[in-house]
């Protein structure tokens, strides 16, 4: 590719991501890159060996389940091959060569997870914050700080907001207007996420945390909540969405709008919950699935797998609450039924 033409890729994908910053769209995407940047310096950086499009342009770093055009995702076992390969995904680390489709590269190194962890200290390097509230954060007019409260670096928080004590929100967050958050909540803790590798002493290699939480405007969070940020991607809370005391949310979840949950709900990483779910207490939900929206989940109930919208679940695993309340009639009777049995 001539200089004159990389200079024109490079200038419209720096303006796309402008442009995306500005409409807020950026706020729901992954690891983006400062700038768009070419997948030879890439190659570069974590000493790669280049095939494919050598010409191609690297606008971000994802995992296999969020990835988009442009993204970087890294794949390290034969199981994940195919579906890394032919995944949204433009460009691959890789640790064996494959076919590629047309338009794609792979960048193969012998450590794919050890690249990946190069590029996220090169554009999220560690920075140590050296007061309370970050200088590099930023806070909208009319919101409050309580003492005793930190704000990291490059944190940003809309107008209108109540920060409680003892609140932590960690680097790189955006907190929307009219946002509430009550006394010792954790936003932006790194993701429960690790390569598993078991060799030698090292079962379990901490993958680093790149994305965000972004929480929108009119949400209200109870006290002693954690709601972790995405590994690559975005932890995102749905405007209006209310959450009770004591409730986890795990990495890269995304929450609709008008959501109520109740205390000590637990959300697994990478859940898809359409607007206005209810979670009573103590629901459990597991990975990597989605609600629908409008559902209600009676309190205690564990949710193993996707949920239709519209309907009310009980139980675990969930059912239907109708088809489940039945159930616990029919075993109530149990003793008595077989009192009878023992008769005849």
């Amino acid at each position: 590719m001539k200089k004159n033409s990389r200079y024109i890729l490079y200038t419209f994908y720096f303006k796309l991501w402008i442009m995306k910053k500005k409409l807020g769209l950026h706020k729901l995407l992954d690891m983006k890159f400062p700038s768009p940047v070419s997948v030879q310096w890439i190659a570069e950086l974590i000493n790669a060996e280049l095939t494919g499009n050598k010409d191609g342009i690297a606008t971000g770093i994802n995992e296999i389940h969020k990835v988009e055009e442009g993204d970087l995702v890294f794949v390290d076992h034969p199981k994940y091959y195919d579906k890394c390969v032919n995944s949204a995904a433009s460009f691959i680390i890789i640790n064996k060569p494959v076919d590629v489709p047309a338009g794609k590269a792979l960048l193969v190194v012998d450590q794919p997870f050890e690249a990946y962890q190069t590029i996220v200290r090169h554009f999220r390097p560690f920075t140590p914050a050296d007061k309370p509230v970050s200088s590099l954060a930023q806070v909208g007019e009319g919101s409050y700080i309580y003492p005793n409260a930190f704000i990291g670096n490059n944190v940003s928080i809309g107008k209108n907001c109540i920060i409680h004590p003892n609140v932590v929100i960690l680097e790189h967050c955006v907190i929307g207007d009219n946002v509430y958050i009550q006394a010792g909540t954790v936003i932006g803790s790194d993701a429960f996420y690790y390569n598993t590798k078991k060799e030698k002493d090292v079962w379990y290699k901490k993958m680093l945390s790149c994305g965000r939480v972004v929480i929108e405007n009119d949400v209200e969070i109870g006290a002693g909540c954690t709601i972790d940020r995405g590994v690559s991607h975005d932890t995102v809370i749905g405007r209006g969405t209310k959450i009770d005391n004591l409730v986890h949310i795990g990495h890269d979840t995304v929450i609709g709008k008008n959501c109520l949950f109740a205390a000590q709900v637990g959300i697994a990483g990478a859940t898809t919950i359409g607007d206005g779910v209810v979670l009573w207490g103590q629901v459990g939900v597991s990975k990597t699935l989605t609600i629908g929206a409008n559902a209600i989940i009676y309190a205690q109930s564990g949710v193993a797998a996707s949920l239709e919208g519209g309907k009310v679940y009980f139980g675990s695993p969930v059912e239907p609450a109708s088809v489940k309340m039945k159930e616990l009639v029919w075993v109530r009777r149990i003793p008595e039924i077989w009192e009878k049995v023992k008769n005849l």
